[in-house]
């Protein structure tokens, strides 16, 4: 029985309260728009650094990094969620991104003398990738390696039997996956039938538009924080070479785009459409997640599809050590400014460089902005996160 649209937003509003009070760290993760909102009001704002407005991704916490293959099966560690993408300061994605790494390492019981080290590793890491001369790339921290190294073995095998049941494929219905209203079902099925989808959907498979596409099952995702409220959807998709070929299966996450809340530059070019908005930064960011989306319209809204590869995994840090929260620092920052760094000629990379590290903290070899920005927002994070935890305890009896 499926599950009317109002029922789900009750669902997954409770699901996301209890997400988001299970940690710090996991409120940081779900709270990007009141992350800009205290951010704007710190007293530490008018020092931040503005750089050459990039496309940022914009909500460049922990697990928005992680392995990601690319049409060819390549891995690289990239950027893997752009919702929030827009051109802007990229000073933001690395505030983002120490926020993130404090409420980890305090998560996992770490001194604060160990995120004044990952501070100063993230600069590093950045400064490296922002080098035009740099040749060293920070060595993998193992909780990245470990994570690469089971993305590398994956196959769609290891895809199919988390997300696909029964001898006739289909997406298993449950906790995950919630069935679709026919409306829903016909919505879908028309869209893939569009000339437009189809024909990007067969290249994204290596076929030519003789090619034959079905949609085999489809369901309403139940996802994270983010997509609350909003339309999410797997598509398991049949693909052949032609009529009488055998098929083999592709799955799509279908979500719903919408406006960023991350501050754009002023006069910044960038696509009206949220989900073109979300293409466009991807491919500029992430090339591996870019060549694998497709912008499109379902009941009206702008929906991004992205074929799903075994290999995309995210970075989940249970516990850190001082050893590993200091180096997956560093190692980070790079990928993140490896991101930026591709949309710099050598000239904007080397005065962003000097900017970006101008102003150490005595006693630190990090600039002030970034550290002062990451203890302001982790004060304004930890008291929020405690009033969430006390409604959830009332909510909840």
């Amino acid at each position: 029985m499926a599950i009317d649209r109002a029922g789900r937003t009750r669902m997954l509003d409770k699901r996301r309260s209890l997400k988001m009070a299970r940690s710090v760290h996991a409120y940081v993760r779900g709270n990007t728009e009141r992350f800009y909102e205290w951010l704007a009001a710190s007293r530490i704002m008018s020092e931040i650094p503005i750089g050459p407005p990039v496309w940022i991704c914009g909500d460049c916490h922990l697990g928005n990094l992680g392995p990601l293959a690319n049409t060819e099966g390549h891995i690289d560690v990239q950027i893997r969620d752009l919702d929030q993408t827009v051109i802007g300061n990229p000073a933001l994605d690395l505030i983002r991104l120490g926020l993130s790494l404090e409420t980890a390492a305090r998560s996992s019981d770490l001194p604060g003398v160990t995120t004044a080290r990952m501070i100063e590793a993230m600069i590093d890491g950045y400064r490296k990738a922002l080098s035009p001369q740099e040749s060293d790339d920070p060595a993998e921290p193992y909780v990245v390696k470990s994570v690469r190294r089971r993305a590398a073995g994956r196959r769609w095998k290891h895809l199919a039997r988390e997300r696909i049941a029964d001898v006739e494929p289909a997406i298993p219905i449950g906790k995950r996956f919630w069935s679709l209203s026919a409306d829903e079902r016909g919505e879908i099925d028309a869209l893939f039938a569009q000339p437009a989808v189809r024909e990007r959907a067969l290249a994204l498979a290596g076929l030519r538009a003789k090619g034959r596409l079905r949609v085999v099952d489809a369901a309403y995702w139940r996802k994270g924080c983010s997509s609350l409220g909003r339309l999410r959807y797997a598509v398991l998709l049949g693909v052949a070479k032609r009529k009488s070929a055998p098929e083999f299966l592709a799955l799509v996450d279908i979500k719903e785009a919408v406006g960023s809340v991350a501050p754009a530059t002023d006069h910044a070019t960038m696509p009206d459409d949220p989900a073109e908005r979300v293409v466009a930064g991807a491919t500029a960011l992430s090339p591996n997640l870019g060549e694998r989306m497709i912008a499109a319209r379902l009941f009206g809204k702008s929906v991004v599809l992205r074929e799903l590869a075994p290999q995309d995994l995210k970075i989940e840090v249970d516990q850190f050590s001082r050893r590993q929260a200091v180096a997956a620092a560093e190692y980070l920052a790079f990928v993140v400014g490896v991101a930026h760094a591709r949309q710099l000629t050598d000239e904007q990379r080397v005065a962003w460089s000097g900017q970006v590290t101008a102003g150490r903290e005595a006693n630190l070899d990090a600039p002030s902005w970034l550290w002062r920005s990451v203890v302001d927002l982790a004060a304004n994070h930890e008291a929020g996160y405690l009033e969430h935890c006390r409604k959830c305890a009332m909510s909840t009896g």
